[in-house]
């Protein structure tokens, strides 16, 4: 089929299982679903953030210090105490969640809100030495907490592993033809070869 625009069109027939013979749906297996959950790592990302906060960069498989952010970062204990304000919700466990929205910015808020009076009650011990940076902390916590629970917004990674599905395919000999069901029947009662 060819569009008014010139663009060629071919529809690709998906044979499914059923009463129409063919193969069946193909079914995502633990062991792949295992795989998928191990790849989805959101906890990564609080340490990612916990160096940038410490003003550094990721450069040849290590951290090193930006000279340019030096007025900018904060101390490591501020570094890692906002940090672990985000390790609540970034775990596997609340990635596969189903939240809805309101539940989803009720704890972002609550998350931003705790880091917003532990960078007030300990601005010094922190290394917050002006409202830009304030601000600056802030926004990163609120970015990664409210994308990270958006994972778990109607249950979206729950949806993604079922639409992921491992296909096994087994072609019998060389032609790729199908074996007739009689023959198949006898070989795994173990009748014929």
């Amino acid at each position: 089929m060819v569009d008014n625009l010139g663009e060629e069109y071919v529809n690709v027939p998906i044979v499914t299982g059923g009463a129409g013979g063919g193969m069946p749906v193909p079914q995502m297996s633990s062991q792949n679903k295992a795989e998928l959950i191990d790849k989805i790592k959101p906890e990564a990302m609080v340490e990612i953030i916990r160096n940038r906060l410490l003003g550094k960069e990721w450069d040849n498989n290590k951290w090193i210090d930006v000279e340019a952010l030096k007025d900018r970062r904060l101390t490591e204990v501020g570094a890692w105490e906002i940090a672990n304000l985000m390790l609540g919700v970034s775990s596997i466990n609340i990635s596969i969640s189903k939240l809805n929205d309101r539940e989803i910015k009720e704890r972002a808020y609550r998350i931003a809100r705790s880091a917003q009076y532990m960078m007030i009650s300990n601005w010094r011990r922190y290394g917050i030495f002006n409202t830009a940076q304030f601000y600056y902390v802030h926004e990163i916590i609120f970015s990664n907490t409210l994308a990270v629970l958006k994972q778990a917004d109607e249950a979206s990674i729950q949806e993604l592993m079922k639409a992921t599905v491992y296909e096994t395919r087994q072609v019998g000999g060389s032609s790729g033809a199908k074996e007739p069901k009689t023959q198949k029947i006898s070989r795994m009662l173990g009748l014929s070869d």
